[in-house]
Protein backbone atom coordinates (compact mmCIF):
# COMPACT_ATOMS: atom_id res chain seq x y z
CA UNK A 1 0.00 0.00 0.00
CA UNK A 2 1.30 3.64 -0.99
CA UNK A 3 2.42 5.78 2.33
CA UNK A 4 0.37 8.96 2.22
CA UNK A 5 2.23 12.11 3.38
CA UNK A 6 1.53 14.11 6.27
CA UNK A 7 0.85 17.30 4.27
CA UNK A 8 -1.82 15.12 1.83
CA UNK A 9 -3.47 14.04 4.65
CA UNK A 10 -3.69 17.35 6.70
CA UNK A 11 -4.86 19.07 3.41
CA UNK A 12 -7.79 16.11 2.80
CA UNK A 13 -9.16 16.15 6.82
CA UNK A 14 -9.18 20.06 6.59
CA UNK A 15 -10.74 19.69 3.79
CA UNK A 16 -13.21 17.19 5.36
CA UNK A 17 -13.85 19.17 8.41
CA UNK A 18 -14.94 22.20 6.12
CA UNK A 19 -17.05 20.53 4.09
CA UNK A 20 -18.88 19.01 7.00
CA UNK A 21 -19.09 22.09 8.80
CA UNK A 22 -20.45 23.89 5.84
CA UNK A 23 -23.35 20.67 5.47
CA UNK A 24 -24.15 21.28 9.16
CA UNK A 25 -24.63 24.95 9.18
CA UNK A 26 -26.77 24.63 6.17
CA UNK A 27 -28.92 21.78 7.75
CA UNK A 28 -29.27 24.28 10.99
CA UNK A 29 -30.14 27.84 8.84
CA UNK A 30 -32.40 25.61 6.88
CA UNK A 31 -34.43 24.17 10.34
CA UNK A 32 -34.09 26.96 11.85
CA UNK A 33 -36.57 28.56 9.42
CA UNK A 34 -38.77 25.60 8.62
CA UNK A 35 -42.29 25.72 10.09
CA UNK A 36 -43.12 23.91 13.24
CA UNK A 37 -45.16 21.43 11.48
CA UNK A 38 -42.73 20.27 8.64
CA UNK A 39 -43.30 17.01 7.16
CA UNK A 40 -40.48 13.97 8.57
CA UNK A 41 -38.87 11.50 6.12
CA UNK A 42 -40.61 8.32 5.78
CA UNK A 43 -38.70 6.14 8.37
CA UNK A 44 -40.01 2.14 9.56
CA UNK A 45 -38.34 -0.01 11.93
CA UNK A 46 -36.98 -2.99 10.89
CA UNK A 47 -38.58 -5.25 13.87
CA UNK A 48 -36.41 -8.24 13.23
CA UNK A 49 -33.04 -6.43 12.87
CA UNK A 50 -34.08 -3.91 15.62
CA UNK A 51 -32.86 -1.03 13.48
CA UNK A 52 -33.89 1.65 11.76
CA UNK A 53 -34.02 2.25 7.95
CA UNK A 54 -34.91 5.18 5.76
CA UNK A 55 -37.50 4.16 3.19
CA UNK A 56 -37.04 5.89 -0.20
CA UNK A 57 -38.58 5.69 -3.84
CA UNK A 58 -38.33 7.51 -6.83
CA UNK A 59 -39.94 9.14 -9.84
CA UNK A 60 -39.19 7.13 -13.18
CA UNK A 61 -38.39 9.11 -16.22
CA UNK A 62 -41.70 8.28 -17.74
CA UNK A 63 -43.42 10.12 -14.34
CA UNK A 64 -41.08 12.67 -14.32
CA UNK A 65 -41.97 13.38 -17.78
CA UNK A 66 -45.53 12.91 -17.63
CA UNK A 67 -45.37 16.13 -15.11
CA UNK A 68 -43.08 18.00 -17.32
CA UNK A 69 -45.27 17.52 -19.80
CA UNK A 70 -48.32 18.34 -17.92
CA UNK A 71 -46.92 21.46 -16.70
CA UNK A 72 -45.51 23.14 -19.95
CA UNK A 73 -49.61 22.02 -21.28
CA UNK A 74 -51.03 24.25 -18.30
CA UNK A 75 -49.04 26.94 -19.57
CA UNK A 76 -49.89 26.74 -23.14
CA UNK A 77 -53.49 26.80 -22.68
CA UNK A 78 -53.04 30.24 -20.91
CA UNK A 79 -50.62 31.14 -23.79
CA UNK A 80 -47.74 31.14 -21.59
CA UNK A 81 -43.91 31.00 -22.74
CA UNK A 82 -42.35 28.57 -20.27
CA UNK A 83 -39.49 26.31 -19.75
CA UNK A 84 -40.36 22.99 -17.15
CA UNK A 85 -37.53 20.75 -15.08
CA UNK A 86 -38.10 17.74 -13.24
CA UNK A 87 -35.27 16.79 -10.57
CA UNK A 88 -34.89 14.08 -8.38
CA UNK A 89 -34.40 13.89 -4.37
CA UNK A 90 -30.94 14.66 -4.91
CA UNK A 91 -31.42 17.87 -6.99
CA UNK A 92 -30.37 15.78 -10.44
CA UNK A 93 -32.31 17.24 -13.31
CA UNK A 94 -34.26 14.10 -14.90
CA UNK A 95 -36.43 16.35 -17.81
CA UNK A 96 -36.23 19.53 -19.47
CA UNK A 97 -39.19 21.31 -21.60
CA UNK A 98 -38.07 24.19 -23.16
CA UNK A 99 -41.49 25.80 -24.54
CA UNK A 100 -41.67 27.73 -28.16
CA UNK A 101 -40.58 30.88 -27.16
CA UNK A 102 -39.73 30.63 -23.34
CA UNK A 103 -36.92 33.25 -22.52
CA UNK A 104 -33.15 32.16 -22.36
CA UNK A 105 -33.09 32.85 -18.38
CA UNK A 106 -36.66 30.08 -17.89
CA UNK A 107 -34.15 26.84 -18.32
CA UNK A 108 -32.16 27.73 -15.76
CA UNK A 109 -34.43 29.48 -13.22
CA UNK A 110 -36.59 25.97 -14.04
CA UNK A 111 -34.24 23.77 -12.87
CA UNK A 112 -33.31 25.87 -9.85
CA UNK A 113 -36.98 26.23 -8.62
CA UNK A 114 -37.27 22.68 -8.53
CA UNK A 115 -34.20 22.32 -6.89
CA UNK A 116 -35.25 24.25 -4.37
CA UNK A 117 -39.01 22.80 -3.92
CA UNK A 118 -37.42 19.43 -3.55
CA UNK A 119 -34.49 20.43 -1.10
CA UNK A 120 -36.94 21.71 1.23
CA UNK A 121 -39.92 19.84 0.71
CA UNK A 122 -42.11 22.56 0.46
CA UNK A 123 -43.95 25.02 -2.61
CA UNK A 124 -41.27 27.85 -3.33
CA UNK A 125 -44.09 30.14 -2.89
CA UNK A 126 -44.13 29.36 1.04
CA UNK A 127 -40.34 29.41 0.33
CA UNK A 128 -40.31 32.79 -0.36
CA UNK A 129 -41.98 33.98 2.88
CA UNK A 130 -39.75 32.22 4.88
CA UNK A 131 -37.15 34.72 3.86
CA UNK A 132 -38.36 37.61 6.17
CA UNK A 133 -37.17 35.70 8.88
CA UNK A 134 -33.88 34.15 7.52
CA UNK A 135 -32.76 36.09 4.48
CA UNK A 136 -29.32 34.15 4.22
CA UNK A 137 -31.72 31.25 2.76
CA UNK A 138 -31.67 32.78 -0.47
CA UNK A 139 -27.50 33.03 -0.55
CA UNK A 140 -27.45 28.61 -0.72
CA UNK A 141 -25.74 27.75 -4.06
CA UNK A 142 -28.50 26.46 -6.85
CA UNK A 143 -31.59 27.66 -4.92
CA UNK A 144 -34.26 30.00 -6.16
CA UNK A 145 -36.55 31.63 -3.83
CA UNK A 146 -39.30 32.85 -6.64
CA UNK A 147 -42.57 31.01 -6.97
CA UNK A 148 -43.03 28.20 -9.31
CA UNK A 149 -41.07 24.81 -7.69
CA UNK A 150 -43.38 22.39 -6.36
CA UNK A 151 -41.92 19.28 -4.57
CA UNK A 152 -43.47 15.74 -5.72
CA UNK A 153 -43.65 13.73 -2.40
CA UNK A 154 -44.53 10.03 -1.54
CA UNK A 155 -45.26 9.47 2.00
CA UNK A 156 -44.63 12.65 2.99
CA UNK A 157 -41.25 12.67 1.97
CA UNK A 158 -39.91 14.77 -0.82
CA UNK A 159 -38.31 12.25 -4.35
CA UNK A 160 -38.92 14.94 -6.52
CA UNK A 161 -39.34 18.69 -7.39
CA UNK A 162 -40.98 20.36 -10.20
CA UNK A 163 -40.08 23.82 -11.23
CA UNK A 164 -41.67 26.47 -14.06
CA UNK A 165 -40.41 29.90 -14.91
CA UNK A 166 -41.17 31.92 -17.59
CA UNK A 167 -44.68 33.18 -17.01
CA UNK A 168 -45.22 36.96 -15.68
CA UNK A 169 -45.67 35.91 -12.15
CA UNK A 170 -44.64 33.38 -9.40
CA UNK A 171 -48.22 32.33 -8.86
CA UNK A 172 -48.69 31.79 -12.44
CA UNK A 173 -45.40 29.82 -12.70
CA UNK A 174 -46.89 27.77 -9.50
CA UNK A 175 -50.01 26.86 -10.91
CA UNK A 176 -48.33 25.41 -13.83
CA UNK A 177 -45.65 23.37 -11.40
CA UNK A 178 -48.31 21.87 -9.53
CA UNK A 179 -50.86 20.56 -12.56
CA UNK A 180 -47.82 18.72 -13.00
CA UNK A 181 -47.41 17.34 -9.82
CA UNK A 182 -51.67 16.71 -9.66
CA UNK A 183 -50.81 15.18 -13.07
CA UNK A 184 -48.90 12.17 -11.15
CA UNK A 185 -52.12 11.70 -8.72
CA UNK A 186 -54.05 10.35 -12.19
Amino acid sequence: MQQISKRVRVLTGGAALVALGAGAFGAVSANAAAPAAAPAAAVKADAKNKNTTTTGTHLTIDAATKAARAALDAAEKENQRVSVAVVDRNGNTLVTLRGDGAGPQSYESAEKKAYTAVSWNAPTTELVKRLEQAPQLKDIPGTLFLGGGAPVTSKNAPIAGIGVAGAPSGDLDQKFAQAGVDALAK
